[in-house]
């Protein structure tokens, strides 16, 4: 015995994005709505995000270089990250449609407030918030890596979160 495990599918060849995508989607990640409020808000519904350092503490989030963010956050001094309650998958659905109004129309059937620090809108309801400066950016490929200094945050200890595993929205199973 090798102590491999043996793949369950081929394994990856270099630019099989397809593959790729399959193989990350058995990460089970939350769900989040990154936003960035002032004279152009926008919002976009991510789970490439991360806490990166206690102190000082910093979250990362990647946005794909040609998503409307990446110009938006490019131009912010602050952004806010709403981690989703599991009841909340219309809202991970409006956020991540392309076709759904620009702008400040964007927010107008979600149901939100604006961050006390940062003017950037959080959503009610979620299961978690913060509030951050933009702190540094990095390159990661078709992706910017963007880290934020938290300023700000919240936890509602009621809420679950929302969870995306498999290429499909999920919840936790309840406890027996």
């Amino acid at each position: 015995m090798t102590g491999r495990a043996a793949p369950v599918v081929a394994p990856a060849v270099a630019g099989d994005s397809r593959l790729f995508r399959t193989v990350l989607g058995a990460f089970a990640t939350g769900v989040t709505v990154v936003t960035v409020g002032g004279a152009r808000p926008h919002g976009m519904t991510a789970n490439a995000f991360a806490s990166v350092s206690l102190d000082p503490p910093l979250v990362l989030v990647c946005i794909d270089r040609k998503a409307i963010m990446h110009e938006v956050m490019a131009a912010a001094e602050y952004f806010a990250v709403s981690v989703l309650a599991a009841s909340q998958e219309g809202v991970a659905r409006h956020f991540a449609d392309d076709w759904r109004p620009q702008g400040r129309a964007q927010f107008e059937s979600v149901d939100w407030s604006p961050g006390e620090v940062s003017g950037a809108p959080l959503i009610r309801g979620a299961a978690a918030w913060l509030e951050c400066a933009l702190w540094r950016s990095y390159d990661g490929g078709d992706h910017t890596i963007v880290l934020g200094r938290s300023l700000a945050m919240g936890r509602r200890a009621d809420e679950d979160a929302l969870l995306f595993h498999g290429g499909r929205f999920r919840r936790f199973a309840e406890e027996t």
